[in-house]
């Protein structure tokens, strides 16, 4: 769940710590209170995106910061690792953003993230419903989704899909040869000397620097034969570094008969005199070993010269060079080959199509036995939700071609009234009618649905009081599965409430701020009183009794 939220300086809140319990939290308060801010710092930490425009005035910039306890973490885990960042530490979540006059910054568990990276991880922990937030509900694609959640479709959807994809792979290949213009007599012929001209060549892509290491000593063998003699006869020759190092031995020798302490001082010079005879015996070899062969520097020169050929005809590099030799040979063997490639892709097209459609019916199958439960359960809480004799059914139609997600649509009608044809959910005009389908919806699929924080952003407007009641209920019955926060005008949904928090605004020092604070006890039928529209001892009582009615 949730468990608490910081807000600094956004929008009408200077500083706020929110701190959340389990089941359905309450928030309520006049109109222009603040309550939106709520919304909007839960949206941002959704990874929705943001500008200066919601700093509050005269600040620099502004922060929000959610923490969440998690019970499953997968799903959450899984995109942490793909994404390069630490696992999860004690199963707690914390999700940061900063919203600032230049730029933005956002951070989880205080590692720098992507908002895209954000965005994957919100969808996982928070279900978010305003009063305008229906369109997915509309949406058939979407759904599909709840039916097959509800089905708990999940590995017969995903071996459809498997099979769906290689099918569909196949087929756009199997179009693409097809189609692809036959190759012209010289585009063979190039292809042909492309392949012979690379193949002839050998190449292998890491002999280039051996190739110009050995022929630069190889052109410049006598200058170096040159420079390594007169090296050598300097270290070895009469008056030479190692004939002069020998007296200076002999020097440090008498200087130890008269003074043995002086061993120490001179204790590198042996070491000294041996490195200059191994590197005179070490020089020579080297002079001896440069007698190359003519010839070979010539080949050497050679071999570059055909490999920078390639490269400038190919290139620019070696691996460039090897890249066009593997296009070449595949043109080539596609253009030759084309009518065997075309017979062995059509046996694979075929050999999938069985497959999709023997998955995609088995799909199929789940969806139709799981449909009319689906709809028989939604009308069940829609009745709860004061349409007692409306109707719902979960309406599949099968396509001409497959598609990624099977073999059928989905469409759920409505008809709220008896008498009355259903219809799809997107004709129907009614935001409070949508609003309560949504609900019975989510109630539904509440088992099948592991999102942790389920946010209804007044969802409970156009309804009726007695129709309040029963959206209040049904919240109520959500919070048992999930954290729920109902952000509402009616005093029938506060009233079921577990925890009840109301957003205040105030002024202080000629500045406007919002707070939110708990209510228990005779505060909370107070809030319950002005929600009512205030008055005397009859609202006051009907407070009461819709607290003692929720408990």
């Amino acid at each position: 769940m949730l468990t608490h939220i910081k807000i600094r300086n956004l929008a009408l809140v200077d500083e706020l710590v929110w701190e959340l319990g389990q089941g359905l939290v309450g928030v309520t308060g006049e109109t222009g209170a603040g309550k939106s801010v709520i919304v909007g710092a839960l949206k941002l930490v959704l990874g929705e995106r943001a500008d200066k425009s919601l700093i509050r005035t005269g600040e620099d910039q502004c922060s929000v910061e959610a923490v969440f306890e998690l019970r499953e973490t997968r799903a959450i885990a899984a995109i942490l690792e793909e994404g390069g960042l630490d696992p999860l530490d004690d199963r707690q979540l914390i999700i940061r953003r900063s919203i600032g006059q230049s730029s933005n910054r956002q951070f989880i568990n205080d590692s720098p993230v992507t908002l895209h990276l954000l965005k994957r991880i919100g969808e996982h922990l928070v279900d978010l419903h305003g009063p305008h937030d229906h369109q997915s509900l509309l949406s058939t694609e979407r759904q599909l989704a709840m039916l097959d959640a509800y089905a708990d479709a999940d590995d017969a959807l995903s071996s459809y899909r498997k099979a769906h994809r290689e099918w569909r792979d196949r087929q756009n290949t199997y179009n693409e040869l097809r189609d692809a213009e036959a190759a012209s007599d010289q585009e063979l012929e190039l292809l042909r000397h492309q392949l012979e001209e690379i193949d002839g060549a050998n190449i292998k892509p890491e002999e280039q620097q051996d190739l110009e290491d050995r022929w630069r000593r190889a052109s410049n063998s006598s200058r170096l034969a040159e420079s390594a003699s007169a090296a050598v006869a300097a270290l070895g020759g009469e008056e030479g570094a190692i004939e002069r190092i020998a007296e200076v031995q002999r020097m440090v020798r008498e200087l130890q008969k008269l003074d043995p302490s002086i061993a120490e001082r001179t204790s590198g010079l042996e070491a000294a005199a041996l490195e200059l005879q191994e590197l005179e015996s070490s020089l020579t070899d080297y002079a001896e070993e440069l007698d190359i062969d003519p010839r070979e520097a010539a080949a050497l020169e050679e071999r570059l010269n055909l490999i920078e050929s390639l490269k400038r005809k190919y290139g620019p590099s070696l691996d460039d060079v090897l890249e066009r030799r593997e296009k070449a040979a595949a043109r080539l063997d596609a253009v030759e080959n084309r009518g065997e490639k075309l017979e062995a892709l059509k046996q694979e097209l075929e050999q999938w199509r069985g497959e999709m459609e023997h998955s995609g019916k088995a799909l199929s199958a789940i969806r139709k036995k799981a449909a009319p439960k689906l709809a028989k359960e939604i009308t069940k809480q829609l009745a709860d939700l004061g349409f007692k004799q409306s109707s719902f059914e979960v309406q599949l139609e099968a396509q001409g071609e497959p598609r990624a997600q099977g073999l059928e649509d989905v469409e759920f009608q409505f008809g709220p009234n008896p008498g009355e044809p259903l219809q799809p959910l997107r004709q129907i005009a009614s935001s409070g009618e949508i609003s309560r389908v949504m609900l019975a919806l989510k109630t539904a699929l509440a088992d099948q649905d592991d999102t942790p924080l389920m946010v209804f952003d007044e969802i409970d407007a156009n309804v009726g009081g007695e129709i309040a009641v029963a959206v209040g209920r049904k919240m109520a019955a959500l919070g048992t599965r999930h954290q729920v926060v109902a952000i509402t005008h009616f005093p029938q949904v506060a009233a079921t409430a577990a925890m009840h928090f109301v957003v205040e605004k105030e002024v202080s020092q000629g500045r406007t701020r919002s707070r939110i604070f708990a209510v228990n006890g005779e505060t909370r039928v107070q809030e319950l009183v002005r929600m009512l529209g205030g008055g005397g001892d009859q609202v006051r009582a009907m407070a009461a009794s819709l607290l003692q009615a929720a408990e």
